[in-house]
């Protein structure tokens, strides 16, 4: 079991780390991806296109006529970075803020590719993943235990950076709740009041319905007497029966 629960560890760990994946674009067509950040995190963004080829039905690099736009934006909309680069490159940027940073891409080629289909080789790397540690070897001339200490240090330092996101994350959920508690609660009491209100008034109808029905009762009862008396007066004095 334990060694199941280290192979597996091992696979995630993997896979986390390589996220390199191909995808088809045309000209007018734009692919964006949504990648969570902690703040002060480096991502680097290795790309490179290649034009599909109907001659061998396949794809070749592609000419220096085609280019790529890339736009970043941060969990607060704004831009963090927008240009346009070449056919193959490496883009690199710093979150400042946490949160979901959405990485745009679409074709900045010339009108003699236009409708050429694309198709984009992406690998996206965050945090300690996105450094180059043989550069940074050969750099500061660091031993392979120093080189050792400083990839621990990196991950301890993205570990924090992470957790840090997380209490960010939960902050943000209990409040939404709270806030959706609250006015979960208020609309119910608004529609409690709303629906007393609607009682008091169709019962203040009802009454004075019930009121007009028993006056317009009593005034038709009252001429139906008043006609009644006429009618015996009149019986009497054909029968010859004094007036009372």
């Amino acid at each position: 079991m334990r060694d199941q629960f280290i192979s597996l560890a091992l696979i995630l760990c993997v896979l986390h780390s390589a996220c390199g994946l191909y995808f088809h674009i045309s000209q007018t067509e734009r692919k964006c991806f949504i990648e969570e950040v902690p703040d002060e995190t480096t991502v680097i963004v290795n790309y490179k296109v290649e034009l599909y080829d109907p001659r061998s039905n396949g794809f070749m690099p592609s000419s220096p006529g085609i280019g790529m736009h890339v736009e970043v934006r941060d969990s607060d909309d704004k831009i963090v970075l927008s240009r346009v680069y070449s056919s193959q490159g490496r883009i690199s940027f710093t979150s400042h803020t946490p949160g979901e940073h959405v990485i745009c891409m679409f074709s900045n080629s010339t009108a003699w590719f236009s409708g050429a289909q694309l198709r984009v080789h992406l690998d996206i790397q965050v945090g300690e993943h996105a450094i180059d540690y043989a550069h940074v070897a050969q750099k500061e001339k660091l031993t392979e235990l120093q080189l050792r200490i400083r990839q621990l240090l990196d991950q301890v330092e993205q570990i924090t950076k992470e957790q840090n996101y997380q209490r960010y994350r939960e902050e943000r959920f209990r409040h939404t709740s709270e806030s959706t508690n609250s006015r979960v609660l208020w609309w119910s009491l608004a529609q409690t009041v709303v629906l007393v209100c609607m009682g008091f008034w169709h019962l203040f109808n009802l009454f004075h319905t019930c009121v007009y029905i028993n006056e317009q009762c009593l005034c038709v009862c009252c001429l139906y007497i008043k006609k009644i008396s006429a009618l015996g007066l009149i019986n009497d004095k054909i029968n010859g029966l004094p007036d009372p």
